[in-house]
């Protein structure tokens, strides 16, 4: 059993050596992580004419090799499917990511990009991530919140749930999103399948273009943050605020059922 491990914090994040030393009982563990923060980057591999990553050799303890790139965390998962790492990975575990990745930060999550680009490549995913005090905003956090992190609580809560996936491996490639509370793991109050809320517990309010003085026809942009939300408790936002494990699958992107008759009847008068 290969494991990749990754995230989308950088390859100096406390999140990730936890969790890479948590994977090894399960197999062989390489550490492929971008060579600095690429936080929101969701699935992206970059600009195509960007694409030309240099990666380094690092040394990282319990792991059998770890290499940085110069690239989002899809891009590492990418390159490792394809042999550049050696055997392509038979697992890909990402994180831990510092602030929950629930509702719609699911969509911009880099840690949870990496999963998706696993399972898209033919390998299962399984993204971890966990609170932190204040909670952050949209899925993030920051250093002066990160000082009492209790990473060994989400490193446990991962380690079990790749044992289960391990164990029994599902009939085709998934994609599994684990948010843990920020507390021991013996106060954690269990666990439940999480269905996806659709706002994060805290998110941007506003953005307003500032002019840059000196610069006509120029602008910067300042983003305000709203205040925390209750959300329903139902979802895996409500659910990790109220002290237990998420657990949900995560499903491809899908053709639906059209809610409009008049986009064919546009497309009937053009080309039939």
């Amino acid at each position: 059993m290969r494991i990749m491990v990754t995230n989308d914090d950088g390859i100096d994040a406390v999140g990730l050596h936890v969790l890479a030393k948590a994977m090894s009982r399960h197999g062989e563990v390489v550490v492929i992580a971008p060579d600095e923060d690429h936080s929101g980057a969701s699935s992206a591999l970059g600009a195509l004419h960007l694409i030309k990553p240099v990666v380094h050799e690092c040394h990282m303890p319990d792991v059998d090799r770890a290499f940085s790139v110069t690239g989002p965390p899809a891009l590492c998962v990418m390159f490792a499917r394809l042999g550049a790492f050696g055997p392509p990975p038979d697992l890909v575990v990402s994180g831990i990511n510092p602030g929950n990745n629930v509702g719609r930060s699911v969509y911009h999550s880099g840690t949870i990009g990496a999963a998706f680009t696993a399972r898209n490549g033919g390998i299962s995913g399984v993204a971890i991530s966990q609170a932190v005090t204040g909670w952050g905003v949209e899925g993030q956090a920051w250093d002066e919140m990160l000082v009492n992190q209790h990473w060994d609580s989400a490193a446990a809560v991962a380690d079990k749930v790749v044992e289960g996936l391990l164990a029994d491996p599902p009939s085709k490639p998934a994609v599994i999103n684990v948010n843990v509370p920020d507390v021991d793991i013996d106060e954690i109050k269990g666990w439940k399948r999480a269905p996806i809320g659709v706002r994060p517990p805290r998110s941007m309010a506003s953005a307003v273009l500032e002019p840059r003085e000196g610069h006509e026809g120029s602008w910067t942009v300042r983003m305000d943050w709203g205040d925390e939300i209750r959300p329903h408790p139902d979802t895996d936002v409500g659910i990790v605020m109220d002290g237990y494990v998420a657990v949900s699958w995560l499903s491809g992107i899908v053709d639906c059922e059209a809610e409009s008759d008049k986009v064919a009847a546009a497309l009937d008068s053009l080309i039939g």
